[in-house]
């Protein structure tokens, strides 16, 4: 019976300062690589064999997928870093304090923009644009699918095609999947996964740095899901 992990990175330096985030590349605040390592331990400790990583091109997901696999004494399996995997773009509203946002622009506003389905935030300025152009991390994408800002709806449709190809074909050969990325892009995953409709993803929420396991059929449809204890 394959086995899919999903776990959102631990806290991150700009989670700890109440930041949007997006794409911007930050790293794991000291309480991020605390829950990060539990995830890790958590897994060790109910003896589960992971088989295959997939992971984002952001530090905070790649440094949460190390301290997982080093913690569960599994750090030698190979892991998969995709552009896919990466958080929701921001847009304009990357590196703005949350607070702000909403003093600027309305409670109403900015929950639209956090939490509806298929609703952008304001695009991304073209010099913020060009530092992700520049970046080494992403000179292997046509800068054509760089993304202004996403919605949710957007972002499921960048994660649909990494499932599709590469991670269920894992799970339809029987291996065990770790998936260490963002909480949206976990989120549009879940979707996708559980066929849940536009209202009710619009309210999931995910625990940072805890394992989500989903025992699947054959078929690749959810058996089981629980958080590890």
């Amino acid at each position: 019976m394959p086995n899919l992990i999903l776990c959102r990175h631990g806290q991150s330096e700009w989670n700890a300062k109440n930041l949007f985030t997006g794409w911007v590349d930050v790293k794991l605040s000291e309480q991020g690589i605390e829950e990060a390592q539990t995830a890790g331990k958590k897994i060790y400790e109910n003896k589960i064999e992971i088989d295959v990583a997939y992971t984002s091109l952001l530090t905070r997901a790649l440094e949460t997928t190390q301290y997982i696999l080093a913690s569960s004494e599994q750090q030698w399996i190979p892991v998969n870093k995709s552009w896919r995997l990466n958080e929701r773009h921001y847009g304009g509203l990357q590196g703005l304090n949350k607070d702000a946002a909403r003093e600027k622009w309305g409670e109403e506003q900015v929950h639209q923009w956090r939490r509806s389905y298929d609703v952008q935030p304001p695009k991304e300025s073209e010099e913020q644009r060009e530092e992700y152009l520049n970046n080494r991390r992403y000179q292997h994408l046509d800068k054509r699918m760089m993304p202004y800002s996403e919605s949710l709806k957007d972002t499921l449709a960048r994660v649909v095609p990494i499932w599709a190809d590469r991670i269920s074909q894992h799970l339809l050969d029987g291996e065990t999947v770790l998936v260490s990325a963002h909480g949206n892009s976990i989120r549009a995953l879940i979707k996708y996964l559980e066929n849940l409709s536009e209202e009710e993803i619009v309210g999931y929420e995910i625990k940072t740095g805890a394992p989500l396991v989903y025992e699947l059929t054959d078929d690749l449809e959810v058996k089981d899901k629980y958080y590890l204890q």
